[in-house]
């Protein structure tokens, strides 16, 4: 088996207030063995619309995955739509009414007569037993491909999968799996990433272990997802190691990470590789910058304090801007930013301070300065960077790509100093 669809049945799925997590932890699992989750649906309680799911699911995929949909109401209609889709009628099995009446006698309970619902399974079906609830998993052979049910409740639902992967799945993917990696950049956008890389991946495909690519834009960085499938864990980390090396030559300073650290823990590496310590100074961020970087366990190393200076008095007063300078250039300018930068490390005794002011929206801009405009400035030994960019979106994604420029920035610039040592 090398392709699988994975449906998620639960009119509940459809509100904001419950998301599709199951699908996540079972993309894991069949990654594991080699199976590219190829289409992943979330489907109301609607018998019809699940039943014609499956059925063009198994025109495409080698193994058909449903999660939710097995209680005991009317409401659940996952084995009636397989039964459907599948042209298998439901028979009950009375194994499954004795395990059910059983769960509810311990507990001091009779069992209600509905819950033999969850004992109809279509005819030929294997049943896989739940150890944590009362609805059992079904899997259904269909020819060379499977439609697999589990139920929906995570508890539930992650024991009987493990099995499967074990028993089932395992063994019938050749002894294959599925290797990631994945390239984090930054001061890029998602069309000219595309534009660099395209012409290197699109080489790969023709490859004895080709690799797959995915490019995906998220506030403030572009990731590029490498995949390849194959029997040899030593062939797919030599084969990754190799396009990641690729294009880490092809964007230089641009790729941040490519072993899954974030860009506070990057930045949090480098300061403390030159034993330094930062200090920032906000006004528009609001102590996001602060605050991500001490999301990282043993920040304490290289982080000595931070200031919210939001207001121009907190400016003059915190970090000794000059008020002719804000009256001259505007708070939002890169020479007040750059004195916020100093600023914050002059008062703080550190080698690194960092200043960022702007207009997150979604008033207070004008014609010259518009809403999303940001000012960042860094200040190192013998060094300093200003940068200036206008983010589109609204208030709380303004926030996060200011802070995540002012981390890019010191990181550039940490990078720039080491580069100078040799």
């Amino acid at each position: 088996m090398k392709s699988a669809e994975i449906i998620a049945v639960g009119s509940e799925l459809l509100t904001p207030s419950r998301l599709d997590t199951n699908s996540l932890k079972i993309t894991e699992r069949l990654n594991a063995v080699g199976i590219q989750v190829r289409l992943k649906t979330v489907v109301g309680d609607d018998r019809a619309t699940v039943a014609n799911l499956v059925e063009a699911a198994l025109t495409r995929s080698d193994l058909v995955v449903l999660t939710g949909g097995l209680g005991p109401t009317d409401d659940d209609v996952t084995r009636d739509a397989v039964s459907e889709a599948l042209a298998l009628p439901l028979e009950e099995d009375p194994r499954i009414v004795e395990r059910i009446q059983q769960r509810f006698e311990e507990r001091g309970l009779r069992m209600p007569e509905i819950n033999r619902r969850q004992a109809m399974v279509p005819r030929g079906a294997s049943v896989l037993e739940n150890v944590n609830g009362t609805a059992p998993g079904l899997w259904i052979d269909c020819g060379d491909k499977a439609v697999v049910l589990f139920p929906g409740p995570p508890r539930e639902m992650q024991p009987m999968l493990d099995l499967v992967v074990h028993e089932r799945l395992a063994p019938r993917s050749g002894g294959a799996g599925v290797y990631r990696r994945v390239l984090r950049i930054a001061g890029r956008t998602e069309s000219h990433a595309e534009e660099r890389a395209q012409p290197i991946y699109s080489r790969w495909l023709a490859g004895a272990t080709p690799i797959e690519t995915t490019i995906l834009a998220a506030p403030g960085q572009i990731e590029l997802h490498l995949s390849v499938r194959t029997t040899s864990e030593n062939e797919a980390r030599a084969r990754l190691e190799a396009a990641v090396t690729e294009l880490e030559a092809a964007f230089g300073a641009d790729v941040f990470s490519s072993d899954g650290r974030s860009l506070e823990e990057v930045v949090g590496g480098l300061l403390r590789a030159r034993a330094w310590r930062i200090a920032v100074a906000e006004s528009c961020t609001g102590g996001l910058v602060l605050s991500r970087l001490t999301d990282v366990p043993g920040s304490s190393d290289y982080v000595e304090r931070g200031l919210v200076a939001y207001s121009n008095r907190a400016k003059t007063e915190l970090l000794r801007v000059p008020d002719d300078l804000i009256v001259a250039d505007g708070a939002v300018s890169e020479p007040v930013a750059l004195a916020m930068a100093k600023g914050a490390a002059s008062t703080a005794g550190v080698a690194i301070g960092v200043g960022v002011t702007g207009i997150a929206g979604p008033g207070g801009g004008s014609d010259r300065k518009p809403v999303g405009t940001v000012v960042v400035a860094v200040v190192g030994p013998e060094m300093q960077r200003v940068r200036t960019f206008r983010f589109p979106g609204e208030r709380r994604q303004v926030k996060f790509q200011a802070s995540q420029l002012a981390l890019d920035t010191v990181r550039r610039l940490l990078l720039e100093d080491a580069s100078r040592d040799g």
